[in-house]
């Protein structure tokens, strides 16, 4: 599991509102396996960091007084390609989260959602599992009920894009944010062709997570 006491998970958080930064900064302070690696309150801070810091995830808010996080989200994808990013956000319309998995992002918390740990968020994502206030999960999941029900999405996929059942069904489980362990357990197949599974799908859609493979299937009606 990638998260020990002696291998902490390396953290930037960018966020212009002082007071949202300090409680999310307490939170991760406070487990030893994970290491706050810098702050930020704007977004030209926030440039510094990523130029300067190693990082695993990034957590950010989408509105900074100097700039956008979803610029942010792509920056940091050019200096760390392989890295998390969390957005932390007020903001909970179906078009910004959607935005921010297409860009990027691999996980998406609201601000005034109750009993959600960021610490946990975290962890879940440099594991492979998502990071979703369960509400915005909830209606993702309808979205992909409502595309089943009435057919594609408004936007067409590409004829050459199929994905497999058994493909459909490992990523209905990881738009529930089920992690490759609990997936195979659920479906009686191994994590290794779980994972198998899940290069595909990011073959198929040309994304690289597996927030922005949900994003994409739901929107093109694959999911």
């Amino acid at each position: 599991m990638t998260g020990q006491d002696d291998a902490p998970v390396r953290v930037l958080l960018v966020d212009g509102d002082e007071g949202m930064r300090r409680v999310i900064a307490q939170e991760l302070l406070s487990d030893m396996r994970i290491r706050l690696q810098g702050q930020a309150g704007s977004a030209r801070d926030a440039r510094r960091l990523l130029a300067s810091e190693e990082f695993d995830v990034l957590m950010l808010d989408l509105r900074l007084a100097d700039g956008s996080g979803f610029e942010l989200i792509r920056d940091a994808r050019k200096q760390q390609s392989h890295c998390e990013i969390i957005v932390v956000s007020a903001l909970e319309d179906d078009a910004h989260v959607l935005r921010a998995f297409e860009v990027g992002a691999t996980g998406y918390l609201l601000k005034n959602a109750w009993q959600q740990s960021f610490a946990q968020a975290v962890l879940q994502v440099v594991n492979g599992g998502a990071a979703i206030t369960p509400r915005l999960s909830r209606r993702l999941l309808a979205r992909m009920g409502r595309h089943s029900v009435d057919g594609p999405a408004p936007e067409p996929h590409p004829l050459d894009i199929v994905l497999t059942t058994r493909e459909r069904e490992v990523l209905h489980c990881v738009a529930r944010g089920q992690a490759s362990r609990v997936v195979s357990l659920a479906l009686g197949i191994s994590m290794q062709t779980v994972n198998a599974h899940m290069k595909n799908i990011y073959k198929k859609l040309n994304v690289h997570s597996r927030a922005q493979a949900v994003s994409r299937a739901t929107l093109t009606g694959l999911l």
